[in-house]
């Protein structure tokens, strides 16, 4: 009977501990990106007029590929889940890598891409438009970035 009540101690001031900061637990928020400008430094200048639409798409892109030259004509941001991805500008040829937990504000009408090397990207990405407003633009040579979504 002895070492059962030593039993019910050690579990209570086992559990207690752990109910009670379950019950203190408060949500956290962390801030991952926050930015007036692209990565390049470029400011945002404004949205595009009409009713505003956000649009969050996730993204897989194949290991070992590279996006199609495309531009944005608003403000978006790209946070990856997994893999690593490498964004490059066409015209200067800067590069910048982001990593998974990583965001990149992108840039606004300036010709880029991402690469990805042996692994696979997944990324969600985030786009401050309107309805009729495209959320990628590629050039006249290349096909569009990924399909139309609905």
């Amino acid at each position: 009977m002895k070492s059962v009540r030593l039993i019910h101690a050690v579990m209570l001031a086992t559990w207690l501990p752990s109910l009670a900061a379950a019950a203190d637990a408060k949500p956290k928020a962390e801030t991952v990106l926050k930015s007036e400008s692209s990565w390049t430094g470029a400011p945002y200048t404004a949205y595009p007029k009409g009713r505003p639409e956000l649009t969050v798409l996730r993204i897989v892109i194949p290991a070992n590929s590279a996006l199609p030259w495309h531009t944005h004509v608003v403000p978006n941001a790209a946070y990856v889940i997994s893999g690593h991805l490498t964004v490059e500008e066409k015209a200067t040829g800067r590069k910048k890598v982001i990593r998974a937990g990583e965001a990149l504000p992108e840039s606004v009408g300036v010709v880029h891409r991402g690469v990805t090397d042996d692994e696979e990207v997944v990324l969600v990405v985030m786009y401050a438009g309107t309805k009729d407003t495209p959320l990628s633009v590629p050039l006249a040579e290349d096909k569009p970035e990924f399909a139309t979504p609905p």
